[in-house]
This record gives structure tokens, C-alpha cells and sequence, in this order.
């Protein structure tokens, strides 16, 4: 099993930035992709940006440019550094893994507030 908790959230104004760390421990070498995910109020949970185990990247158009995902391998920690956010990020963020085996956890999810 892989747990993960997420910390990092918070309310910010327009144009601010946040940094969403999230962290893995038990299996953590069974892990092949890890990523963060939003959900707004009365939205489904949509993609915000995952890296493979070797550095892969990908980010939806709508936060390209603005997020940056990293990881630390040594920490098992995944990061997500976003930047010029906008009221419609609004959203409860969640860390996800993907194993090997197929297996997903999820993390607790953190809120972050954009105000206009």
C-alpha cells in the first residue's frame, strides 16, 4: 500500500503563487506515476499535471505554463508549484499514485482558495 498526505494549501489572491507538496511512504517503489488532481464544487475531478517514474510530464491545457509538477526521489515527495492562479483554480487538490500493479491511492486532498 502507498499512503500520501498533502499539505501546501491555503487562500491566495489573483496572480499569486502556492506551492502543494505531497508526500509517499509504505510501497513507494512500486510507484510508476504520481499526480495532482482538482475538484471544484459540483465539477468532476479533473487531471492537473502527473510525472512518471522517469520524469514524463503532462499538464491540460488549462494550467500549462502556470503549474510546474517536480518530484524528489530521495523524499518520495511530489510538488506542485503554481504560479498567476486565477479564481477558477479554486478547487480541493489531490495527490495520486499509480503503481506498477495497476493499484491508485489517494491522498486526503488539501483546498486552495483564489480570490479575485
Amino acid at each position: 500500500q502507498v499512503q500520501l498526505v498533502e499539505s501546501g494549501g491555503g487562500l491566495v489572491q489573483a496572480g499569486g503563487s502556492l506551492r502543494l507538496s505531497c508526500a509517499a511512504s509504505g510501497s513507494t517503489s512500486s510507484i510508476r506515476l504520481m499526480g495532482w488532481y482538482r475538484q471544484a464544487p459540483g465539477k468532476q475531478r479533473e487531471l492537473v499535471a502527473d510525472i512518471s517514474s522517469t520524469g514524463i510530464t503532462r499538464y491540460p491545457v488549462s494550467v500549462k505554463g502556470r503549474f510546474t509538477i517536480s518530484r524528489d526521489n530521495a523524499k518520495n515527495t511530489v510538488y506542485l508549484q503554481m504560479d498567476n492562479l486565477k479564481p477558477e483554480d479554486t478547487a480541493v487538490y489531490y495527490c495520486k499514485s499509480d503503481s506498477f500493479s495497476g493499484r491508485y491511492y489517494w491522498g486526503q486532498g488539501t483546498q486552495v482558495t483564489v480570490s479575485s
